[in-house]
């Protein structure tokens, strides 16, 4: 064990002190860590208030005031949803949450997931919108904080994934009319930036309803956020696709399979194994831009931190506020990425060999 941190503290040294150049940057990064850290310490931890009946003993301290988030917590990370029904929008990211986590282990990997799903989304609608079992109606206007970051980006991702793989083939086919239809609606949703779909769903969309029809204002944040991810996805898959040796689709005509068998059993699968890092990336952007709602007034989780910055009483704690917000963003993109590694691992075959 000594042989080993004693070999990896030599590569660490070799990388930071390889060159004149990576000398001074290696100082230049321990300057800067030993001005900034002390004093973020001093600042967050030790003359910090992390109780106070008023905004006036935190700025008596001098230091950050937890105590902002102690009071505005359930603001934040509930929006405007009624203050005793909280505990609704709570269980509903519970279920949501553990039905990720529940998909991230093979064990799992079965039709009985299908069920899981059903479920979860089935008592997440129940519990938000409410209106049955003895549950008070709730409008979609209220929902907001993490919540309503967690409904977008999983329906999102869930959604946009199959529209994406669909899309990949499209693109691929040999058939001009469907493959110009995947071209053209691929380039011309990447070529635009999701705050303008998210314009025109919010402000186009309903002119092409039939009279008499409406669509409220989340399904059409969510509508846009779909189609903005599957063009995007639809671009990872094909390159997938087209890392896949030609032997396995002559070896997949010769079993005498159909095409979408070849896909199903044999193409996708190894399609999808290799484009892993680039797809939880993409995930980690989505989950990321849902915070874009916010010019449309959806209440997500940066729509409630700012509403919570608007009382009055408690004046001026922005950076406590986004540093909250930004945490639980870190944790849940961390969490993906670290997965990603780890099923990187697991799946990884004979390629190295």
């Amino acid at each position: 064990m000594g042989v080993h941190h004693a070999g990896r503290a030599k590569r660490i040294g070799g990388v930071l002190f390889s060159s004149p150049l990576n000398i001074v940057l290696t100082l230049l990064a321990a300057w800067l860590l030993l001005m900034v850290v002390p004093a973020l310490v001093d600042w967050g931890v030790l003359r910090a208030t992390f109780s106070a009946e008023s905004a006036q003993a935190c700025r008596d301290a001098g230091g950050a005031c937890w105590a902002f988030i102690a009071e505005k917590h359930r603001l934040i990370l509930f929006g405007l949803y009624p203050y005793d029904e909280q505990w609704r929008p709570l269980v509903a990211s519970v279920l949501l949450i553990g039905a990720v986590v529940a998909s991230c282990m093979r064990r799992f990997w079965n039709r009985w997931l299908a069920l899981v799903w059903a479920v979860a989304l089935t008592a997440t609608g129940v519990l938000m919108w409410g209106g049955v079992l003895g549950l008070s109606y709730v409008e979609n206007e209220r929902w907001g904080g993490l919540p309503l970051t967690l409904i977008l980006a999983t329906f999102g991702m869930g959604l946009a994934f199959p529209l994406g793989v669909l899309l990949a083939l499209g693109r691929r086919s040999r058939l001009p009319a469907i493959k110009a239809l995947c071209v053209v609606y691929i380039e011309l949703v990447r070529g635009v930036p999701l705050i303008s779909l998210l314009f025109m769903s919010s402000v186009m969309l309903p002119l092409f309803l039939p009279e008499g029809w409406s669509m409220d204002k989340l399904l059409r944040a969510q509508i846009a956020i779909i189609l903005f991810a599957a063009a995007y996805l639809a671009e990872l898959v094909r390159g997938g696709l087209q890392a896949i040796p030609k032997g396995q689709y002559e070896g997949a005509d010769s079993l005498g399979l159909s095409y979408w068998q070849q896909m199903r059993l044999i193409v996708l699968p190894q399609a999808l194994k290799i484009i892993i890092a680039p797809l939880v990336s993409m995930f980690i952007l989505v989950f990321k831009d849902t915070s874009l709602v916010v010019i449309i007034g959806l209440f997500d989780l940066t729509q409630s931190a700012k509403a919570s910055l608007a009382d009055a009483a408690w004046p001026g704690y922005s950076v406590e506020a986004y540093l909250f917000i930004a945490a639980i963003y870190f944790v849940f993109c961390y969490a993906m990425s670290r997965y990603s590694q780890s099923l990187e691992r697991q799946l990884r075959t004979g390629r190295e060999r």
